[in-house]
């Protein structure tokens, strides 16, 4: 069973106008309306998705509901993850720390930062039946990235686009009018895209030494969760976000799992997996994406975003995978 922070749900009722609605929605997930908001207290993903869809039935306009949720999220109300938000020195260096910490927030959601023409996609992977309340889960969530986005960027934020995969309402047109950007609905993820400018300029507040300190505390608290995310799925997405700089050190990625480069070797054996099959298992991963969506790059820029120190070795590498070149492959 996955856990969602209560602070989700806070947000969620506090779209809802009648006083005693309000109420009954929070006593069916165990909190008090009075009750201080504990972003680490959790709630069952189950009942977090189920309560979604009764605030919804309880709103005179529930298509909008997760957009209103969304936008009323603030960097300070997600505690150390909002100041480690906000403190990275540019908006990717906050998608990352999403990528690294979120399950400070959730065991059921995961944060992928996938390069792609022009920028870069801010993924979310969530697992499981696509019920409505995980679709209002999804669409708030994606809406929350966008408005903290919004409140620590030096410039006025602007999604280039925003994929979700379930259908859309009848009318998208409070979607779109919502994120300033086209929303495409029955699509193959839950992503926002992002410019490559939007990404690289300086957050408002960023400070490195601020950004260190809750980097140390987060990667400590993500260590002693009891998590329901697989290992290797944790490791492969830290791998993937570092490979443009070269191949992560494995105590470097065991530091960010807050644990040592002995233990995450050990656990990794334990699930039969090791830490150069998922290097391995990531820059395929990543290559395979990059040669599919992105007819027009370049295979030297492939060979650097995938961890490569030459074409050749790139060349060897990707023929062992996939049984034929890369240019084969794309023509293909």
């Amino acid at each position: 069973m996955g856990r969602i922070t209560s602070l989700f749900a806070r947000k969620v009722v506090a779209q809802v106008e009648a006083p005693a609605q309000r109420e009954a929605l929070l006593r069916s997930v165990g909190l008090a309306e009075s009750g201080e908001v504990d972003p680490s207290f959790m709630l069952r993903d189950h009942d977090y998705y189920r309560f979604f869809e009764r605030a919804a039935a309880a709103t005179p306009d529930p298509t909008t509901l997760p957009l209103r949720v969304g936008a009323s999220m603030r960097t300070d109300d997600y505690g150390p993850f909002g100041f480690a938000w906000k403190s990275a020195a540019t908006l990717r260096g906050s998608y990352e720390r999403a990528e690294r910490y979120a399950l400070v927030l959730t065991s059921v959601a995961v944060y992928e930062v996938e390069e792609c023409f022009g920028g870069a996609y801010m993924h979310l992977h969530r697992e499981g039946p696509r019920s409505l309340g995980m679709r209002l889960s999804n669409e708030a969530t994606l809406a929350s990235i966008a408005a903290i986005s919004g409140e620590v960027a030096s410039h006025p934020f602007r999604a280039e686009a925003v994929f979700l995969k379930h259908p859309g309402p009848g009318d998208t047109g409070a979607h779109e009018a919502h994120f300033g950007c086209p929303v495409h609905f029955g699509s193959d993820k839950d992503a926002l895209q992002v410019s490559h400018e939007t990404l690289r300029a300086a957050n408002r507040v960023g400070d490195p030494g601020i950004a260190r300190y809750f980097d140390t505390l987060l990667a400590t608290e993500v260590g002693t969760l009891d998590d329901s995310v697989p290992l290797d799925r944790r490791v492969l997405d830290r791998v993937a976000t570092a490979l443009s700089g070269g191949v992560p050190a494995l105590s470097d990625v065991a530091r960010e799992l807050g644990m040592s480069g002995r233990t995450l070797q050990r656990r990794l054996a334990a699930e039969g997996e090791s830490f150069q099959t998922l290097v391995d298992r990531a820059r395929r991963r990543l290559a395979l994406r990059l040669l599919r969506d992105d007819p027009g790059i370049a295979l030297t820029e492939v060979t650097f975003m995938t961890g490569f120190s030459d074409q050749s070795a790139f060349t060897r590498a990707f023929k062992r995978w996939t049984g034929e070149t890369p240019g084969a492959f794309r023509q293909s």
